[in-house]
């Protein structure tokens, strides 16, 4: 059993890659205290009619904290996430994910992230405990 996982990136992750024919190829950067990203989903991301498919949403909250820890410098994957979704979140609007890192301890970080409509309204949120593994 190897000691350290290897966290390769090569361009094909679901969300973020630019490389993935199917991936949502979502942009990411910081804005202030938060990372964010912006997506406006299709038809092809549908759960019920009319609503974005609740694990693409949960999908989204997890790479928004994921990433964080990754551009702070950490090698860390998700261990454990809890999502509540709040409101259903419409296709075809501009939807805001932020993610936080709230805290750090031993191998331990703690996140949570959030997913707003244009209003502003809260649709879900998120907390995750990121796991260290190298």
């Amino acid at each position: 059993m190897p000691s350290k996982l290897e966290l390769a990136d090569d361009s094909w992750c679901f969300v973020c890659g630019a490389a993935n024919p199917v991936g949502l190829k979502l942009e990411f950067a910081e804005e202030g205290e938060e990372y964010v990203t912006y997506f406006t989903p299709e038809k092809q991301h549908q759960g019920y009619l009319g609503i974005v498919h609740g694990g693409i949403v949960s999908t989204v909250l997890d790479e928004v904290m994921a990433r964080l820890v990754h551009v702070r410098g950490l090698n860390a994957v998700t261990a454990e996430m809890t999502v509540r979704l709040k409101k259903p979140a419409p296709l075809g609007k501009r939807l805001r994910f932020a993610g936080r890192i709230d805290s750090e301890e031993g191998r331990v970080i703690q996140c949570s992230a959030r997913a707003t409509d244009e209003d502003g309204q809260l649709l879900a949120e998120a907390t995750a405990r990121m796991l260290k593994v190298a």
